[in-house]
């Protein structure tokens, strides 16, 4: 169930090739294999069985899942006929479902290059603290990902869909690697299977090779490999804001229940929340002519000139949910300037927003 369950996001129906939603099985020497892919992210995992004869088959991915969901907690036997037909055999249920050759299922590239290293729990981070800002508009390609790249002695992932940067960077040593030294862009749907990998890898390493335009991902029992976004990332760093010297700080608990109490009276016209910076408070505001009003003071740590700004309620909380820390930090200059928001004490991991006109 696990093993099935793992692979339904990459066997789509929507996909042009009848065999891309299929699993592949493939038995031999007491291991079962099986694998899936989208021509986008592949997954191969390895499992123990036992085997009496070898052989491959492919079976549509949703409807195995869907036999084995709903079968007794018993063994299951797998057999092979004639015409690719497969039959399923458990307690005294028989399924019997058409499948389709293992020939005709795409070939899964294995990495050759030279591997190396990262720990599961930095990739998990480094992935949940950007995602959110991963764009969704398929005609910006070169955003539809995250930007891994080897800076120095740090490795930073970064995200952006045009309103909104995300960048997450960690201190690594002793790794070498021509591809995430130039910077490479892997796919939303990459980026979120190898966050579930990481995931069930916990506490463990990661292996990673890169070979032609794909990233070749290794755990014991897991192979993954994701193609590539062939493309220019922008230059993020000539978008990061240098002259922000208004800080607030906030209490990120209060600072989020507040939020969603804005967003109770927000509407696709009116999204936006606006925030006015005072001494020792941000006061809060969200008005929809067709709703209504809502004002809200925030406790916070400020000392300056009063400043108001316009903000998209959605994008703060986004990134506030995914802060370790206590606090949340906003930087500001003017009301028409992007924003830096950070953890009060954490410097791994920051979010640049840029501002909203409201009418």
């Amino acid at each position: 169930m696990k093993a099935l369950a793992k692979l339904q996001p990459i066997c789509t129906v929507k996909n042009t090739m009848p065999i891309l939603a299929h699993v592949l099985i493939e038995v031999r020497d007491g291991q079962m294999n099986l694998t899936a892919t989208d021509l986008e992210v592949g997954v191969r995992s390895v499992y123990e069985a036992e085997v009496t004869t070898a052989g491959s088959i492919t079976v549509s991915a949703k409807k195995i899942h869907e036999i084995v969901k709903e079968l007794p907690n018993e063994e299951i036997y797998f057999s092979k006929k004639e015409n690719d037909w497969a039959e399923i055999v458990c307690g005294k249920a028989r399924f019997n479902i058409v499948g389709m050759s293992a020939d005709e299922f795409p070939h899964f590239q294995t990495g050759k290059g030279e591997q190396f290293s990262l720990g599961s729990d930095l990739i998990n981070d480094m992935i949940a603290k950007t995602s959110y800002a991963i764009c969704t508009d398929e005609t910006k390609y070169n955003l539809n990902g995250a930007f891994m790249q080897i800076i120095d002695d740090h490795i930073e992932m970064v995200t952006t869909d045009g309103h909104r940067l995300g960048c997450c960077k960690k201190p690594i040593t002793g790794m070498n690697s021509d591809a995430l030294t130039k910077g490479v862009i892997l796919p939303k749907k990459g980026v979120l299977e190898l966050k579930k990998l990481a995931e069930e890898n916990a506490g463990g390493e990661i292996k990673i090779s890169f070979e032609d335009n794909n990233v070749v991902v290794y755990t014991a029992t897991t192979t993954m490999v994701i193609r590539l976004i062939d493309g220019e990332f922008p230059n993020y760093k000539t978008v990061l804001p240098v002259n922000n010297t208004v800080v607030v700080a906030m209490d990120r608990g209060k600072f989020i229940s507040a939020l969603k109490r804005m967003g109770v009276l927000s509407s696709e016209k009116a999204k936006g929340v606006k925030l006015d910076v005072q001494k020792d408070k941000v006061g809060m505001s969200a008005r929809t002519p067709d709703l209504g009003e809502c004002t809200e003071d925030v406790e916070a740590v400020y000392d300056g000139e009063d400043m108001s700004i316009n903000l998209n309620p959605k994008y703060l909380m986004e990134f506030a949910a995914v802060v370790p820390d206590n606090s949340v930090e906003l930087k500001l200059k003017d009301a028409l300037s992007p924003i830096i928001m950070k953890p009060m004490n954490g410097e791994d991991c920051l979010a640049i927003i840029m501002p909203m006109r409201l009418n």
